[in-house]
């Protein structure tokens, strides 16, 4: 059985993660491509897809005449919701790039249409791919750490602003590092501990840095007037149950305390962190211990394998979940949640105050 799969942004994500990780595998045929410029759509035909793919500029038109099985959408936040909803209801499964939606509102709507269209829905959250994400996840599962109730979701870059497409554009994206890399993190840690039920959130958010002229910065200087949303965010989040975690995200901090989509977890029986590798510690007749899990297959000088990479892994088991008609490993409803507890942590900041769920 063959897949026909149609992107729709054929930008950086699609290019770096979605396309490449679709290539490989057997059953996928890309036979669609649409960017509102033509000629990068041109350009990932030519490279991923099929000799009678089609180009388009419109993702209606695309909808309407490709009579695909599964969409990739990879654009700006902002089109989330509405071209996802739109290829569920022409009868597609979807995959759609992290974070689900600019807003709670939007991600409610995809979880709604999902529902009402029976087509399968997943949001791009590689990072529970990687093997100390799925290592740590296995453990967790099997409550070796007991009940955990406190974490710490990070993610912290020193100097690492994103400076092209549209990530410095509050209207397209609906936010800057909190969105885009501390849903990362967020997403891990509630996985985790498998609670989304979140009770309060309180936030701050910074634009401290954002005006440096000629900053120093992985990709370059930034321009500060294109530069319209947070440099930093951080939240405070209780859970229904008591739970209590600590979110921390950045594109530029000064701090030497680095780290993205990292967790930390502390449990009755035991805590975990990936501050170093991934480590495990706890208690054990009376006595305190520490281990450093080894996830990679060495001992050979010319030969050492670290596995999969965790887009592979996460494009397998997505077009797995259309053949096989089994539920992707990230459901709508978690990543909702996500959602909903970054909005909250924006809206806090804003007010001054706790946001409560209702």
């Amino acid at each position: 059985m063959t897949i026909r799969v149609g992107i729709i942004g054929c930008g950086g994500i699609a290019n770096f993660k979605h396309m490449p990780s679709l290539a490989k595998i057997e059953e996928v045929h890309m036979v669609a491509f649409c960017d509102v410029n033509v000629e990068r759509a041109e350009k990932a035909k030519g490279e991923y897809g099929k000799p009678e793919a089609s180009v388009y500029s419109d993702y209606k038109t695309m909808l309407t005449e490709a009579k695909l099985d599964v969409v990739h959408v990879c654009t700006p936040n902002i089109s989330h919701a509405e071209i996802s909803i739109a290829a569920m209801e022409a009868g597609c499964h979807v995959m759609c790039e992290k974070p689900m939606a600019k807003t709670t509102d939007e991600a409610r709507t995809m979880v709604e249409a999902a529902k009402r269209t029976g087509k399968k829905l997943t949001i791009g959250y590689q990072n529970r791919f990687r093997k100390d994400s799925s290592y740590l996840h296995s453990i967790c599962e099997e409550n070796a750490l007991g009940d955990i109730y406190y974490a710490k979701a990070k993610a912290i870059r020193r100097r690492a602003v994103p400076t092209w497409g549209v990530f410095l554009d509050e209207e397209a994206q609906g936010g800057g590092p909190l969105i885009d890399i501390g849903t990362h993190a967020l997403d891990l840690t509630l996985w985790m501990m498998d609670n989304y039920k979140p009770k309060y959130v309180v936030g701050n958010v910074y634009r401290k840095l954002a005006d440096t002229e000629n900053a120093a910065n992985a990709w370059g200087p930034w321009d500060p007037s294109k530069y319209t949303v947070e440099d930093s965010a951080f939240g405070f989040i209780t859970m229904e149950n008591g739970a209590t975690i600590v979110l921390e995200a950045s594109w530029a901090l000064n701090t030497l305390d680095v780290g993205e989509a990292k967790t930390t977890l502390c449990g009755t029986k035991g805590g975990a962190d990936m501050e170093n590798g991934l480590r495990i510690n706890g208690e054990d007749h009376s006595v305190l211990y520490e281990k450093n899990i080894e996830l990679q297959v060495g001992g050979v000088d010319f030969y050492d394998s670290t596995g999969d990479d965790p887009a592979d892994i996460e494009a397998k088991q997505w077009i797995d979940s259309v053949l096989n008609n089994t539920e992707p490993v990230v459901k709508p409803e978690q990543a909702l949640v996500v959602t909903q507890i970054l909005e909250a942590i924006y809206e806090s900041a804003k007010i001054n105050k706790p946001v409560y769920f209702s």
